[in-house]
């Protein structure tokens, strides 16, 4: 709402603020029907103040939405769709009109889909330049009411749209419109796909013949598409799937790989993680997967596959690898989202267990530990969370307990403590019974 604001400044600038324009625009009767011309509105938009009437409506629209009040907001829409032919008007301000329809009817309890479509139609021819977003959002629409193939249409149409001179971003969008055809075409290609899988009849080329095309069609656009550096995850998984479905793996991998490694693409720690999880599916050796991994460590550090990363680490014939390990899992524990998780304390109890068979695995601990030992008792080791652990979850103050003095040898922490208690009494306990069976 903040955009509107700042549009109503040029406006109010043009003439001064008129009272009585507000006393009789809210002097109306409710009516049902969506964005119908009101005649007051109308006529005053002949009128020298027009600027008057049309700030004094955008206020009451922002009032009205604020407040959830859809009917009074498109009773007030109602006073601008004339403001879509006036030549003069700025494209940023038919945007802020398109954006106020749009959310209006979002929220209308009667809105349908013919005004839908009408609002849509009306805003394409309004301003060239929003042409191809509207398009786009268009389709959005129809595709959340199932309509695949209106929607597919909507976005042919857009593609073959040209105006004028095409400038750096109307390239840009027709690319986005290219980019989303073909996802479309990726969605009827699964249609197909799980429609020839329940079928059993006998004769399935034809079946097989129209899901091709449709692969084909979308493999063209997003061969080019992928070309463009961006962050384009549905639409690399969405080809990678059909690949995978026409066991093309070697075009699947190089896909995976220029999109995680080409360095003219923005960093995206996804692209490392689709790169991974392929290879996980088709069994690479772990040399890869661990390669794989290791850079997103440096982009994620707290991934949710350094789990696996510390895992592979752990497995490794190499003993550098195993203090890798250990500091994986620590940096996953330097954020709180992981900081009672069971898991991952296991697997650094874990690493630190296979790390003592190592003379020097304490000065190995410590060099990992020097920069967190003034605040990781904190983070990880108070009373407040000894108390809660030992009650929501035993067998985490169990672990986290045996690794205090491991990693905060110079502190006196809780855990420590009643571990030291617990320890004691055991040790007496077996000392009795080895008295008593004497």
């Amino acid at each position: 709402m903040d955009d509107l604001e700042r549009e109503l400044g040029p406006l109010v600038d043009l003439e001064d603020d008129n009272n009585s324009s507000d006393d009789n625009s809210t002097k109306r009767q409710k009516r049902n029907s969506l964005f119908v011309l009101n005649p007051m509105c109308a006529e005053a938009s002949g009128e020298t103040g027009a600027h008057q009437t049309q700030t004094v409506c955008l206020k009451k629209i922002r009032e009205a939405m604020l407040h959830h009040r859809w009917q009074e907001a498109a009773e007030y829409m109602a006073c601008f769709p004339q403001m879509l032919e006036n030549r003069s008007a700025s494209q940023h301000y038919k945007e802020l009109l398109w954006r106020m329809c749009t959310e209006i009817l979002h929220h209308f309890p009667n809105s349908t889909m013919e005004d839908y479509m009408n609002i849509y139609e009306r805003m394409k021819h309004s301003g060239v330049k929003h042409y191809l977003m509207i398009c786009l959002e268009h389709s959005f629409h129809l595709l959340l009411h199932g309509r695949i193939q209106d929607a597919k249409q909507q976005l042919t149409a857009a593609e073959s749209w040209r105006y004028g001179h095409e400038s750096a971003a109307q390239l840009h969008r027709s690319k986005l419109i290219q980019a989303y055809r073909s996802l479309l075409d990726y969605i009827v290609w699964c249609d197909k796909k799980a429609t020839n899988s329940e079928n059993n009849h006998l004769d399935c080329n034809n079946d097989d013949q129209g899901m091709h095309n449709y692969f084909r069609q979308a493999s063209v656009n997003l061969q080019e598409i992928l070309k463009n550096p961006g962050i384009w995850d549905p639409f690399i998984l969405s080809y990678v799937d059909m690949l995978e479905f026409y066991e093309d793996h070697e075009e699947a991998r190089n896909v995976l790989n220029n999109y995680a490694y080409d360095s003219s693409f923005p960093p995206n720690p996804n692209a490392h993680v689709y790169l991974y999880q392929y290879l996980k599916r088709h069994h690479a050796p772990e040399k890869k997967l661990m390669k794989v991994l290791k850079i997103l460590h440096v982009l994620v550090p707290s991934h949710e596959l350094m789990l696996e990363y510390s895992s592979l680490l752990l497995h490794s014939e190499k003993q550098s690898d195993i203090e890798k390990a250990l500091g994986v899992l620590l940096e996953m524990l330097d954020f709180a989202c992981w900081r009672s998780n069971l898991d991952v304390w296991r697997s650094l109890k874990a690493v630190i267990l296979k790390l003592q068979i190592q003379t020097d695995w304490q000065n190995a601990v410590g060099k990992k530990m020097a920069d967190r030992k003034d605040w990781w008792p904190t983070l990880h080791f108070t009373s407040f969370h000894a108390s809660k652990d030992s009650v929501e979850n035993p067998e985490l103050w169990e672990v986290k307990a045996s690794l205090t003095k491991i990693l905060c040898p110079d502190r006196n922490l809780k855990y420590s403590t009643e571990q030291e208690t617990n320890d004691g009494e055991k040790h007496q306990a077996s000392e009795t019974l080895a008295k008593k069976s004497i």
